[in-house]
């Protein structure tokens, strides 16, 4: 069994966020445009460490050998710094930032739709990278976006990042797909055994879709959609989901659908693509030729962080080489961190995440969260906002 899918056996479910994308991973000008949040400033220096700190993670995030003795990256940087890990493992990026809200917690490993809400709500700090001397290292493509970055201020330090790519059958879905119309215009074809990942976020899997193959809806990017945008989009689900087998987002289930034959063409991430491989089903997976949506988790540090000296500690941590290698493999991503990839145990790890290959990400458009101003741009047109998403999604599995 990989590392990754014991990660996942080890909590059970493994939610990545019900998130929110980005733009084309241009830079940071798009987001910046429609949020104004709170005038407040980034730490100077750091003082001395607190003795503990309480983080919001993912499963998966901050291992301490509990789940399996041979997986703590925790310990160490307990003995180095002198600061306990507390963790709250969160199943969602809305209990994310029902957590942050609280002010019990010093940072948090939010996706693209919590990072932007925690950002404009004050509930964020900016982040002085210098004091993360690891930040040097981090790939450019993950620095200074959508989702971590507003008016060239950082709001964090990268984790990782993956793409949502495309899963078929080798035995029934033939010829291979190419296009995300296999699961869209084509569906019908597979009628019952389509799979999509389950979270509102997926209307920007088919806004990327129209953007491509219907110019003339003017969409620049799948998460800043005006009502005729957003409608068309929901649309394309709404017939889409005539086909659907099965929403998905425990990442196992997915495994044993494909496994079983119950699902055979649909929306995947590359950790499940290896681990339904290790279970000896025929599945292989492509970036189809309209891009796809993805995701970059960061780091967060709060504005109300009782333990901001440990905060910044464990950011540049979990940011450090041989760290950042490690959870990466353990729960299947492309590390940030460019020095990582000489250090991971599998030696074709990062390139099977493409963690380098930076042309390969520019045909992502990583998750962001849609405001009412949209944040392609427009100044003469009011997008939907994230909440009307949640409302739409309930519609179109309705």
């Amino acid at each position: 069994m990989s590392h990754s899918l014991k990660a996942a056996t080890a909590v059970g479910v493994l939610l990545l966020a019900t998130a929110c994308g980005s733009s084309d991973g241009s830079g940071s000008d798009s987001a910046a445009s429609g949020l104004n949040p709170p005038d407040l400033k980034a730490q100077e220096k750091l003082g001395k460490t607190e003795g503990e700190v309480n983080l919001i993670a993912w499963a998966g995030y901050v291992e301490d050998g509990t789940n399996d003795p041979e997986v703590d990256w925790v310990s160490d940087f307990e003995k180095e710094t002198g600061c306990q890990v507390n963790t709250k493992t969160a199943a969602s990026s809305d209990e994310m930032v029902s957590l942050m809200k609280t002010g019990q917690y010093d940072a948090v490993s939010a996706s693209g739709d919590a990072s932007l809400r925690l950002i404009a709500s004050g509930d964020a700090a900016p982040v002085n990278t210098d004091l993360t001397p690891n930040y040097a290292d981090v790939f450019e493509g993950l620095k200074n976006k959508d989702w971590n970055t507003v008016k060239d201020v950082p709001y964090g330090v990268p984790h990782g990042r993956g793409a949502n790519l495309l899963m078929y059958n080798t035995q029934k879905v033939k010829p291979a797909p190419t296009s995300w119309s296999a699961v869209f215009d084509k569906g019908s074809e597979y009628q019952g055994k389509v799979t999509a990942y389950d979270s509102p976020i997926y209307i920007a899997d088919a806004a990327l879709y129209l953007m491509k193959t219907q110019p003339d809806l003017g969409i620049k990017n799948p998460y800043a959609l005006d009502q005729k945008q957003f409608d068309a989009s929901v649309a394309l689900l709404k017939e889409q989901n005539a086909n659907i087998g099965e929403y998905w987002s425990d990442y196992l289930k997915e495994v044993s659908a494909f496994k079983s034959g119950d699902s055979v063409i649909g929306t995947t991430w590359q950790v499940i693509v290896n681990a339904a491989k290790a279970e000896k089903a025929d599945v292989e997976a492509v970036l189809p030729e309209e891009g796809a949506t993805g995701w970059s988790d960061t780091w967060m540090l709060s504005a109300k962080a009782e333990h901001p000296n440990c905060a910044y500690k464990w950011m540049d941590w979990i940011i450090s080489p041989e760290v950042n290698a490690q959870v990466a493999e353990y729960f299947g991503e492309a590390p940030s961190n460019a020095e990582s990839c000489e250090l991971t145990a599998d030696k074709n790890h990062c390139a099977t995440y493409h963690a380098s290959d930076e042309a390969y990400w520019k045909n992502v458009h990583y998750w962001t969260t849609p405001i009412a101003q949209c944040i392609d741009g427009r100044t003469d047109a009011k997008c939907v906002p994230y909440a009307k998403w949640v409302q739409a999604w309930t519609e179109i599995k309705g």
